[in-house]
């Protein structure tokens, strides 16, 4: 086997492990992306599919250097003393290497489980505050709000060694992130015009605080499909993007486009099949990488152009997770 390329060399191009993986093949499919020359491999914790800091565990052990990414653990469902208590212990057991986001959540999930709090945004905040005092080793103690702490305290702490990003949408959201986040998980329907507009979002919320004009990660995550066959290749990404629209519905992400009256009408005919046919081409043009090696090279070129400072291929179907990945490693990599 062709030795892996070092971290310096590698493209800022990430892969979005897909939840119905199985657990057992973690380890491989991590160790097939590291080995094929991708700059890092992602994990998210959608529920009710794999746990986030577990998954992050494997893939740490099964890779020699890249950064691994927890993109995202919902706000409220541990108590941020056990978030804190996760990230110092993979941390500090693989130095340098892990990535945490952290976010609301999507409320369909929360609410199964009877989380959902007051205030969003200020449960947030809570959490990556007291996520970052505790790995800085402070001693914290709270007794008001929506997390209780008793003289809580880290045993091993990892102070100022690990980036907390968010993974939000909305403008005030955004806003907190670029004051108090090293960087903002862009989801998998963040398109260019998205992205500009969450940039100077970001940095409008850091204006005042110890982040204004410091660098912000912007990781991105986007629906991808590349295959020789140009029709395939849409297809696959026009079907990814009805199922995440689906589940979404109209944000600001489709907002800034100015076509959000236009998807709740196409969401509105319920069936997935028949929402997949109704979208426009240009939606699958706007929001997914796909076509043929040379166009997903324009298209990821286009999201770092906006503001990506990574693109996190996101391939669908996952039926076809292995001969994407190495046509991706052979005919997209080399040409970024």
């Amino acid at each position: 086997m062709t030795a892996a390329p070092p971290v310096t060399a590698r493209p800022p191009i990430g892969v979005l492990v897909h939840g119905d993986t199985k657990p057992d093949q973690l380890v491989p499919v991590c160790r097939r992306i590291e080995d094929a020359g991708f700059g890092a491999v992602w994990l998210a914790e959608d529920y009710f599919l794999l746990g986030g800091p577990t998954s992050a565990a494997l893939a740490l052990q099964g890779t020699r250097e890249i950064p691994v990414g927890i993109g995202i653990l919902s706000a409220v469902v541990r108590h941020p003393a056990v978030t804190a208590m996760e990230v110092a212990t993979l941390s500090l057991a693989h130095p340098g290497r892990l990535i945490t986001g952290i976010g609301h959540g999507v409320p369909f999930w929360t609410k199964q489980m009877g989380l959902y709090p007051k205030s969003p945004l200020k449960s947030l905040q809570v959490v990556i505050d007291s996520v970052r005092a505790l790995l800085d080793g402070e001693t914290l103690t709270i007794d008001e709000g929506p997390y209780v702490f008793d003289n809580v305290t880290l045993t091993h702490p990892n102070p100022g060694a690990v980036p907390l990003y968010s993974g939000v949408i909305g403008p005030k959201s955004l806003e907190l992130s670029g004051r108090i986040a090293d960087g903002t998980i862009m989801s998998v329907i963040a398109a260019p015009k998205y992205l500009d507009y969450a940039r100077t979002t970001i940095a409008k919320g850091a204006v005042g605080s110890p982040r204004e004009g410091q660098p912000h990660a912007m990781p991105t995550f986007v629906i991808y499909r590349v295959d020789t066959d140009r029709d395939v290749a849409r297809r696959s990404a026009r079907e990814g993007l009805a199922f995440y629209l689906q589940a979404v519905g109209p944000t600001p992400m489709t907002g800034v486009y100015g076509i959000n009256d236009q998807l709740g009408e196409i969401l509105a005919l319920g069936d997935l099949a028949a929402i997949t046919d109704a979208l426009p081409d240009e939606w699958v043009d706007t929001f997914t990488i796909c076509g043929t090696p040379p166009e997903c090279v324009d298209r990821i070129k286009e999201f770092l152009a906006a503001g990506a400072t990574s693109v996190v291929l996101a391939p669908y179907p996952a039926a076809a997770n292995d001969e994407i990945l190495a046509l991706t490693a052979e005919q997209v990599l080399p040409h970024l």
